[in-house]
């Protein structure tokens, strides 16, 4: 017999006379004449009932129904008389597939976040998990749906890199060599012509300068997947591996990259709300009982906008004595743009036109800048309870100043003749962005820790499973 999974049996118009459920038991209740089996087997939040009559001969096996343990139960599709759940199976036969020890940690009371992290192999079987990574997966389908409805070549960018996208430096390094006994070069150096790629690679921080490779070529394209930074870094929001969705766009400008990220935040949020209703209703119930409004409340408007310049002066007006002190020319923190979302504006906020020191070499310049305040086309979406979500830009299309960018941030022009190159053939105004997909999930779920919406995760000290 074919199998049915929970989710469709909970879905049936009508009864079933036969059906075949796999899954995992969540609890087991014994009368005198029968059981009551909780069973879920991961395809929806929901579980179903399954009465398991005593008289059956499959029920000397009973004892070994315990929570965890997996099961396959044949029997009959009726509908429930219980409050609270439309269809119950009674049973006609079951089988144990693999018992569960008396010591299987994930018994039916509540567990925290930190120590449901310990155990991440077992972890997707609780509710919360279940449902983070059923969000996860339909909104892995709903970026490529937005992409390619919209004509976007999907291409696959390079995990090793010799080339650093963000000039920041904190890169994990990939190499074959004997690290108790490198060779070395003359001067005492490590001799990285000696390595498995003739030269420093890393994990990639981005797969943006590739990508642009192929807006030259093809127009629209964007990349999905793991990117890496090698920062020490233990907030709620930062982690070492995590996706990137990052699109460049040919012939567009800063102002259309900011109508990309926009429209594209909002489909993520409409096919969350359609797909993932009854998980998205958990975690308003269990984990953000705002979550619901707050998703309605960002689709129904615009999201506001404001340059660097007008937000830094909303700060220092503000009246707040800030941890990190506010002033042209540093970093926004994460205490400025919760505020900026939370407490000025009440909504996402695009901050746009950021001081080009700050920034990566290959922004452009934007034009009319006062003296020692020159700026460059950079956007980064910030986003309630989160902070920023999306950072892009317009791309330096010029030659020049391109060459000037990477003077400015003391990059060599040889480690990027071919990203010069694409400037030198047929160069065009162009942008693009990069969202971090586990901030999104955050956004959406109501998920505070980004450690809680990655299936592993890889913080510093941490890589475990």
């Amino acid at each position: 017999m074919k199998r049915t999974l929970v989710k469709a049996a909970l879905a049936s118009p009508t009864s079933l006379d036969a059906v075949l459920l796999q899954g995992w038991v969540r609890t087991r209740r014994d009368n005198k004449t029968f059981s009551f089996i909780e069973l879920n087997d991961g395809s929806s939040l929901k579980s179903i009932q399954v009465i398991a009559d005593a008289a059956l001969p499959d029920y000397v096996q009973i004892e070994k129904v315990t929570t965890g343990a997996s099961i396959a139960v044949r029997g009959k599709l009726v509908a429930s008389k219980g409050a609270g759940q439309t269809w119950e199976v009674i049973a006609e036969a079951f089988t144990v597939i693999g018992e569960a020890d008396a010591t299987f940690p994930l018994q039916k009371k509540g567990h925290t976040l930190e120590f449901l992290r310990e155990i991440a192999h077992l972890r997707p079987r609780s509710n919360l998990f279940g449902a983070v990574f059923r969000v996860r997966s339909r909104l892995a389908y709903a970026v490529h749906q937005f992409f390619q409805e919209k004509n976007f070549v999907y291409v696959h960018t390079p995990i090793i890199t010799a080339s650093d996208a963000e000039g920041a430096g904190d890169m994990f390094r990939v190499t074959t060599l004997d690290l108790a006994q490198p060779p070395k070069t003359e001067d005492g150096q490590i001799d990285a012509t000696k390595d498995f790629f003739g030269r420093k690679t890393f994990l990639t921080v981005s797969g943006q300068l590739e990508a642009e490779i192929f807006a030259h070529a093809l127009s629209n394209v964007y990349t999905f997947g793991p990117t890496f930074r090698a920062e020490n870094s233990h907030t709620s929001r930062h982690a070492a591996e995590f996706w990137m969705i990052e699109p460049e766009v040919a012939f567009c400008d800063l102002q259309g990259d900011m109508d990309l990220a926009e429209e594209f935040v909002k489909y993520l949020i409409r096919d969350a709300q359609e797909h993932c209703a009854a998980d998205l209703e958990f975690f308003s119930k269990f984990v953000d009982k705002d979550l619901l409004t707050r998703l309605s409340f960002v689709l129904e408007r615009p999201f506001q906008r404001c340059s660097y310049t007008e937000a830094v002066e909303i700060l220092e007006k503000s009246g707040r004595t800030w941890e990190h002190p506010v002033s042209w020319g540093t970093n926004l923190q994460a205490e400025h743009e919760r505020f900026l979302t939370e407490e000025h504006f009440k909504c996402p906020v695009t901050v746009y036109n950021y001081p080009q020191a700050i920034k990566a070499f290959y922004m452009r310049q934007t034009d009319g800048c006062a003296p020692g305040r020159q700026t460059v086309a950079a956007m980064d979406l910030l986003v309630p309870g989160i902070g920023e979500i999306i950072g892009g830009s317009q791309r330096e299309e010029r030659l020049d100043f391109l060459q000037a960018g990477l003077a400015l941030h003391h990059l060599s022009e040889k480690d990027y003749w071919w990203y010069l190159d694409l400037r030198r053939f047929g160069t065009v105004p162009h942008a693009g962005f990069g969202l971090g997909f586990e901030r999104m999930l955050m956004f959406i779920t109501g998920v505070a820790n980004i450690r809680d919406v990655i299936p592993f995760a890889r913080t510093p000290g941490t890589a475990e499973f």
